[in-house]
């Protein structure tokens, strides 16, 4: 049974290299046109799923983008909702449970698979993945289902990163959403987490 404990947001550890800034930046809006109790108890109804490492370190698992935009957004602490405490795991056997829990990512905004060491130390150094933002805007938009597979939206940003030119994307996001959206619901999509017919 997961408990929930309060958490300083600088003290999290990211289980994954990447993050879609343009959502972090939604994020962080929405949180600055918030009073402070308001923030407070915005953080408490989206609790952050974390796991319990070596050296009593939070790995969180989820919601690196409203981590990341708390954190810009000047906000202190939030709640960290405990999924297991692999505290007395060597690093090896914990990076190994971690994989096979699905609870690790870490691959980066190309797609490339790194070592577990290269993952970011702090939230702050999670870089960029314009395909990220990109798959959260089309879930949005209703090209596909959220849905609690592990790291869903990853695997729709590879989808779209294979189908869209980085620099169309660049160029002009919203126009990429709109191009997006019959990716997401044509034959080649069928299987991937979320699909809609």
């Amino acid at each position: 049974m997961a408990t929930s404990k309060e958490c300083p947001i600088k003290q999290l550890f990211p289980t994954q290299l990447t993050v879609g800034m343009i959502e972090v930046k939604d994020k962080k809006a929405a949180l600055l046109a918030l009073k402070p109790k308001d923030q407070s108890a915005f953080m408490a109804a989206h609790p952050i799923p974390a796991i319990v490492g070596p050296g009593g370190r939070l790995y969180i698992t989820d919601h690196h983008h409203l981590a990341r935009a708390a954190l810009e957004a000047g906000v202190e602490t939030g709640i960290c909702e405990i999924e297991a405490d692999l505290s007395s795991s060597r690093a090896d056997k914990f990076w190994d449970e971690m994989n096979e829990n699905l609870w690790v990512h870490p691959l980066d905004e190309y797609g490339v698979r790194h070592v577990y060491s290269a993952l970011p130390q702090h939230i702050e150094a999670l870089v960029d993945d314009i395909y990220r933002s990109l798959a959260g805007y089309v879930r949005d938009a209703g090209g596909y289902e959220k849905t609690p597979t592990a790291f869903a939206e990853f695997v729709w940003a590879d989808y779209f990163r294979r189908s869209l030119a980085v620099e169309a994307v660049k160029a002009d996001f919203h126009a990429a959403v709109k191009a997006a959206l019959p990716l997401a619901k044509s034959r080649l999509a069928k299987g991937l987490p979320g699909y809609l017919k």
